[in-house]
């Protein structure tokens, strides 16, 4: 069973609810690497735009824990956000569960939350990791 397509569909469902008059959908791409050692450290940096023009550059920090072992490194990956209001609301600390597999080339899918916005990344890269981890994502300007 593919991790990041379990991940990718769980959490789909959330992201294709009916619009909201006066919310706008965001997409984020992002570059992100680090380690784990049954404890989770990644750091990255991501390009985050929306549908009403709203922009922001931004920071990535990922950690967490779990059955996980690896290093890796995601080149343009992929995000959806669910609908919010204003791109400020995206910014913050979400839950995370994350799924990772690889050798040579990496797979993350990661599912998160943070009150009523949540988020579904996924992408490939390169490293060799295997695991399951529980943890922070925080998104800062």
């Amino acid at each position: 069973m593919n991790i990041s397509r379990v991940l990718t569909t769980a959490i789909a469902s959330l992201l294709l609810a009916s619009p909201v008059a006066g919310m706008t959908k965001c997409k984020m791409t992002y570059d992100l690497k680090g380690w784990s050692f049954f404890y989770k450290t990644y750091e990255g940096r991501a390009f985050v735009k929306c549908r009403n023009g709203q922009r922001a550059k931004v920071r990535i920090v990922a950690r967490g824990g779990g059955l996980t072992l690896g290093k890796s490194e995601i080149d343009n990956g992929k995000g959806i956000f669910t609908e919010v209001k204003d791109i400020s609301e995206i910014f913050g600390t979400y839950v995370a569960v994350d799924g990772h597999a690889g050798a040579t080339k990496a797979v993350e899918a990661w599912a998160m939350s943070k009150g009523e916005v949540s988020l579904a990344l996924s992408g490939k890269g390169r490293g060799f990791d295997l695991g399951v981890a529980l943890g922070t994502f925080t998104i800062e300007r």
